[in-house]
């Protein structure tokens, strides 16, 4: 039975230990980040290596959004803009959007990457941290909404699981989570602006937490708040499997061990850990338990749902998108 949580390793190759370690352990899946990437046939290797270790097709995701957060650049994949840069300047956002992120998939796939950690569906404001503000999509919940949409639609079509983050909603975050815990004092109403999108992609298969509180809801960390993955689950109406964003983050106290346990005692799905190092991977293995349940039933559902890239001319979309990014830009 493999263990609620998702892992990396620490460089290009695979070490013995870290071979060892996951097959014993057997996580659900891993992610990889810009320290595993060189070239497309190096990066297919891992892949290949990676679901070996387990033996069976587990998801392999990354964070490919577009602009800062781009796992896979230049020179062996394109470069692309923010996603926000990228829906301002679009005279179809939506349309663009869908052929970015289908154009994503078809490079993800290549390299043996079947899940995608997008899209960001919080809503940007003029004060949002600059970590997040030009990677959301919108600065409204409709125009987050139907952007987001149109990144998951492309992606899937693509064969390429998304995961929508940060649930319930990041945007009124004044601090940088990977450095410390961002504290929202908006009023419950307020925030229903910034969960609004997050309700209508209820139906996507992922999503990920955020480490952020919400005092009008809670002092704990939404991530490891009960009350807050009820919200996720009742009042927002998600059912996809829900994942923590990076346990690893300084948002959060207490060891690896900790964070874990308090994230799915808290009802997260599972516990993502993407720092590659073997101590605290031991321990989120250790504290995450099997996947079983309803997070089982969850996590089987959202692989259910991956398939084979709908056929498409990717040259033909490349001119689209070209023309799409170019006409507001002319006019």
């Amino acid at each position: 039975m493999s263990l609620a949580c998702i892992l990396g390793c620490a460089g290009t190759r695979l070490a013995e230990d870290e071979r060892r370690f996951f097959t014993d352990a057997d996580p659900w899946g891993f992610i990889l980040f810009a320290r595993n990437v060189e070239t497309p046939d190096q990066l297919r290797a891992l892949t290949e290596d990676l679901r070996a270790c387990l033996g069976r097709d587990a998801p392999i995701l990354v964070d490919q959004e577009g602009g800062r957060v781009q796992r896979l650049g230049p020179p062996h994949w394109r470069d692309w803009l923010p996603p926000l840069d990228h829906a301002t300047r679009a005279s179809d956002p939506e349309r663009a959007l869908w052929i970015r992120s289908r154009l994503m998939a078809d490079e993800l796939r290549a390299v043996g990457i079947d899940v995608n950690c997008a899209p960001t569906a919080d809503v940007a404001r003029p004060d949002t941290h600059p970590f997040l503000r030009n990677r959301c999509l919108g600065t409204d919940a409709d125009t987050v909404a139907r952007n987001a949409r149109a990144v998951a639609a492309g992606l899937t079509a693509g064969g390429v699981l998304p995961v929508m983050k940060h649930m319930p909603g990041h945007g009124r975050a004044l601090a940088d989570s990977h450095k410390d815990l961002p504290v929202v004092t908006a009023d419950a109403d307020a925030l229903d602006q910034d969960f609004a999108p997050f309700a209508a992609l209820a139906d996507l298969p992922m999503g990920m937490t955020a480490h952020i509180v919400f005092r009008a809801l809670s002092d704990r960390p939404a991530t490891q708040d009960p009350a807050i993955i009820a919200l996720i689950r009742d009042r927002i109406g998600f059912d996809g499997l829900l994942m923590t964003d990076d346990l690893s983050m300084e948002a959060l106290s207490g060891s690896i061990g900790d964070r874990t346990a308090a994230s799915i005692a808290a009802g997260v799905d599972m516990a993502l850990h993407c720092n590659g190092d073997m101590a605290e991977m031991r321990d989120c293995a250790s504290h995450c338990g099997p996947l079983q349940g309803a997070a089982l039933a969850r996590a089987d559902a959202a692989l259910a749902r991956r398939h084979a890239p709908d056929p498409v001319d990717i040259h033909a979309l490349e001119a689209e998108l070209d023309g799409l990014l170019r006409g507001r830009a002319d006019g």
